[in-house]
């Protein structure tokens, strides 16, 4: 009798052993799916999100500079070298399309420059100097662009877009855009950029 309490002690005891093992081999298994999925989501919310680059004029200086701000006949003819910089975020590079960027006075053109295709490197911005002749010649609105000229401040905006793809472990090939608004305040008496500003 003594013998048969044993054995099913020793029966229950192993019976509550293999529950446990079991158990914690359970929980093994599900630390590690929540881990996993973990890892998974950090990846794609970080490394497989793909934004849209920034395209931007960075900086610009001015060589060729002459303007006129009488009231009969104002005008100006500026040779600008303009940084422009594509910033990349993404964790792929970026290869994009050649493109213009236009310089508008009063929503009038007044220069553009051409901007070659290339890539930006992932996580890096990609800096190219280009010269931009602006000139007033074929404005309309000779009273507005003489009071500006007057003031002593003449701002240019410039627009573009930048079409290409980011890749990101060279399988994954997503379209993106980059799109330039700027504004670019020129204090003219001291020939330099007083104010540039991008959106």
């Amino acid at each position: 009798m003594a013998e048969n309490q044993e054995s099913g002690a020793a029966a229950q005891q192993s019976r509550e052993l293999r529950r446990k093992k079991r158990n914690k081999c359970l929980l093994y298994i599900f630390l590690f799916i929540v881990f996993q999925t973990a890892i998974i989501l950090l990846f794609a919310l970080t490394i497989m999100r793909i934004r849209a680059p920034k395209f931007r004029v960075s900086a610009a200086s001015f060589d060729t500079f002459e303007y006129s701000s009488a009231a009969s006949n104002p005008s100006f003819n500026i040779r600008m070298t303009a940084q422009v910089s594509v910033k990349n975020t993404n964790f792929g590079q970026f290869k994009y399309e050649d493109t213009n960027v236009a310089f508008y006075y009063n929503g009038a053109v007044v220069g553009s420059a051409f901007i070659p295709g290339s890539s930006a490197k992932a996580r890096s911005t990609k800096r190219l100097i280009t010269v931009v002749e602006l000139s007033s010649a074929g404005l309309q609105n000779g009273a507005q662009l003489g009071s500006d000229l007057s003031s002593g401040v003449l701002t240019v905006n410039s627009g573009g877009r930048l079409s290409g793809k980011v890749e990101l472990l060279k399988v994954l090939k997503r379209k993106k855009s980059a799109e330039m608004n700027c504004i670019i305040a020129i204090n003219l008496a001291q020939r330099i950029v007083g104010d540039l500003r991008c959106n």
